[in-house]
């Protein structure tokens, strides 16, 4: 499996300007969820996510995690939690609360371990606050989310032009 690389430089900076204007769509059987950026609060997380994004990295990857009341969880191309882009993020805790439809950056127990698993809160989760990075807030689809079980696919994951 290719090895992806932290976008640095040039490429970050013009992947931050695309943050502030786009937005992501989660496309799967059940629906598609739509969320904005954080990139102000999170540039390196707002741009990684993008840069895989981009790169198809997403599509045909399941939601590994899902917890009813809490999160659903995807992103590993593994498929258990274990797998990610063959990089770490530097944290970028913000004071982006944990609230329903928030997505944030998934990590082991260092707090510089994020990748590409990242969770949408199902619900308020403020124990979370300052201990994950926030890199987005969903816009639509909330259904969608709260269909969204264990094994089910993200079709495409594309970054589009915000309406």
């Amino acid at each position: 499996m290719a090895t992806h690389t932290v976008p640095v430089g040039e490429e970050l900076r013009t992947l931050l300007d695309r943050a502030k204007t786009s937005v992501a769509r989660i496309t799967t059987p059940k629906g598609d969820m739509v969320f904005s950026f954080y990139s102000e609060d999170a540039p390196q997380h707002s741009a990684a996510f993008i840069k895989l994004a981009d790169a198809g990295f997403y599509d045909g990857l399941a939601f590994h995690r899902v917890e009813p009341g809490f999160v659903i969880q995807g992103g590993d191309p593994k498929g258990d939690g274990t797998g990610g882009p063959g990089y770490n993020l530097k944290a970028e805790f913000n004071e982006r609360p944990h609230v329903r439809g928030t997505v944030a950056m998934a990590r082991a127990s260092s707090p510089d371990s994020a990748g590409s698993q990242f969770y949408i809160c199902l619900d308020d989760a403020r124990f979370l606050d300052k201990q994950y990075t926030v890199f987005g807030q969903l816009t639509d689809g909330f259904e969608t989310l709260e269909a969204i079980r264990r094994g089910d696919k993200m079709t495409k994951v594309v970054i589009e032009a915000r309406a």
